[in-house]
């Protein structure tokens, strides 16, 4: 059974007291030369008995901070420690506070209790503060010899703060145990740090295979420390219909019925949508809810003849080919359908972003392309939202600041040249290209699970490209991020998708976080190295690439 991330609090403070050198930082440092590994899985390699190296504080913290100073000595807490919220907090503040001191209790066994103007040794401060700099992500953290401060000028920065802080503590504050006889040290530096890019995702496909509810919290327990912030859910598509929408509830009872492969399916009633919004939004991390259209509507097609321009439903589709699906652009139907449907997922979502998917329709004709996207659109913004899409949305008439998510491969020209249509017409680009950020993708050509279609993607090709610089004739001022899809064809629950997506996601939002002058290999793999025995405390399923030295830290 795949075990589950503590649903409590941020993270925090503690490891073990490091050599301190003084040195300002930009990227982590050296690497031993990487060993044989399994094909997969955590588990340690049997009969390995290395000694174990200590890391250094820049090869803890992923994403690379953007500068980082590493002091003499170190701090450790006790039972005595506590967080600190000052005379008046913000109830953001608190929220962050409380998120903290829930996730330290279980592993230290500490009381962890929230004070204002707290004295104690060993305490953890949360200040609201700092240059503008930092603006609304960016956070600095200063560990002294007896306390901890962490500042910014929102909560989203003081919890990006906590999760640095959370990795200079010992892999075992991952865990869902109490973690006896372990110090809780960590090691003096000051970080001043914020994000490249202001989107930084990850998307999961629960429409090809469903996740429950728990599972996908499990995704976004594990997206946490990487201070990702986005998180679009692919909840429609040709196999299955994912969400309750009650003015349509076939949609859901009959659409959801089944997924790849012809098992069982299943949906989110609209509470349960809710809770999983909310349990997101506690972690400063934003649902784009994601209905395809007009292709990839099977699903939809099946449950309802008059969304068809026969009028007859096709049978429920649980194959994996795509394009042969499309809503009909001449029944007056379907703009009731994306009324309704659109509406109702808007009400849901706080988020200012709604994806209509738009990919792959190859069934729908130019004209009517255009005509169906600009009529959700139109719906989108009647509701106070934005369109977010696939980039074959800049064919249509996208509105200036809506999102294009580019999933093209090297070399792909008319994927590129619908790019540069997304950035003329003032769509902001997320970068998501396939040969590298899609985590579906296999590791090597003889991996048990995944596709090969875009690429074969080892961990270093994962890695190896900049979103600045990815499609020429695509200025860097339009680009608004970075996107790590995984596609479930032929995944099948929360612990294969894991195994794809982890160590690669860690890549991807380092990728959107750090400066581009931090982005190095050598280092990189060295900082998943370290992440190895955190993934495999907080019960995350991850890829032993052959690339890494998983051995060298636990």
């Amino acid at each position: 059974m795949h075990p589950r991330p503590r649903t409590t609090g941020l993270q925090a403070a503690a490891v073990t007291a490091l050599l301190a050198t003084s040195l300002a930082l930009t990227s982590p440092a050296a690497q031993a030369a990487d060993p044989p590994a399994p094909p997969s899985s955590g588990a340690a390699p049997s009969g390995q008995t290395a000694a174990m190296d200590v890391p250094t504080p820049a090869q803890r913290i992923l994403p690379t901070p953007r500068s980082l100073e590493t002091r003499k000595g170190s701090l450790t807490f006790d039972a005595a420690s506590a967080v600190d919220v000052g005379r008046h907090p913000r109830r953001s503040t608190l929220g962050v506070a409380d998120y903290l001191a829930d996730f330290l209790r279980t592993p230290t066994g500490y009381d962890w209790p929230v004070e204002r103007g707290s004295k104690a040794p060993g305490r953890v401060v949360l200040r609201t503060g700092g240059p503008a700099s930092l603006g609304t992500e960016g956070y600095r953290l200063e560990v002294g010899t007896k306390s901890v401060t962490i500042e910014a000028r929102t909560s989203t920065g003081l919890f990006h703060g906590v999760q640095t802080l959370r990795q200079l503590m010992p892999a075992a504050v991952e865990g869902h145990q109490r973690a006896e006889g372990t110090t809780w040290s960590i090691p003096r530096v000051r970080v001043s740090d914020s994000p490249r890019y202001p989107v930084r995702g990850a998307m999961l496909d629960v429409a090809r295979h469903f996740m429950s509810v728990e599972e996908v919290k499990a995704y976004i327990d594990a997206m946490v420390p990487l201070k990702l912030n986005t998180f679009e859910l692919h909840l429609a598509d040709d196999q299955g219909w994912r969400l309750e929408i009650r003015s349509w509830p076939r949609l859901a009872t009959y659409g959801g019925a089944l997924e790849t492969g012809g098992t069982k399916g299943g949906y989110y009633t609209q509470e349960q949508y809710a809770d999983l919004v909310a349990y997101a939004k506690a972690r400063h991390i934003t649902v784009v809810p994601e209905i395809d259209l007009p292709g990839h509507t099977n699903a939809a097609l099946s449950s309802y003849a008059e969304l068809n321009c026969d009028g007859k439903a096709p049978a429920p589709y649980t194959g994996t080919e795509v394009g042969f699906s499309s809503l009909c652009a001449d029944k007056d139907v379907t703009y009731r359908f994306l009324s309704d449907v659109l509406g109702e997922v808007a009400a849901l979502t706080p988020g200012k972003y709604v994806s209509i998917g738009g990919d792959e329709a190859h069934s729908t004709t130019q004209a009517d392309y255009t005509k169906m996207v600009d009529a959700a659109q139109k719906v989108l913004r009647q509701h106070g939202k934005r369109m977010w899409g696939w980039h074959q949305t800049a064919s249509a008439d996208p509105a200036k600041k809506s999102i294009a998510a580019y999933w093209g491969t090297t070399g792909s020209k008319d994927d590129i040249a619908l790019a540069q249509e997304a950035a003329r017409k003032g769509q902001r680009l997320v970068m998501a290209p396939a040969d590298h950020a899609y985590l579906d993708m296999k590791y090597d050509p003889t991996f048990t699970y995944g596709q090969d279609w875009a690429a074969v993607v080892p961990v270093s090709d994962s890695y190896a490209w900049d979103p600045a610089t990815l499609v020429a004739g695509v200025p860097s001022s339009a680009v608004a991020g970075v996107l790590a899809p995984v596609w479930t064809e032929t995944l099948p629950d929360i612990t294969t998708v894991e195994l794809m997506a982890f160590p690669r996601l860690a890549g991807i939002a380092q990728i959107g976080w750090s400066p581009r002058r931090t982005h190095d290999l050598e280092p990189y793999l060295v900082q998943l190295a370290v992440q190895g025995p955190r993934w495999e405390a907080a019960g995350v399923n991850f890829y032993r690439s052959p690339e890494v030295a998983w051995h060298r830290f636990g």
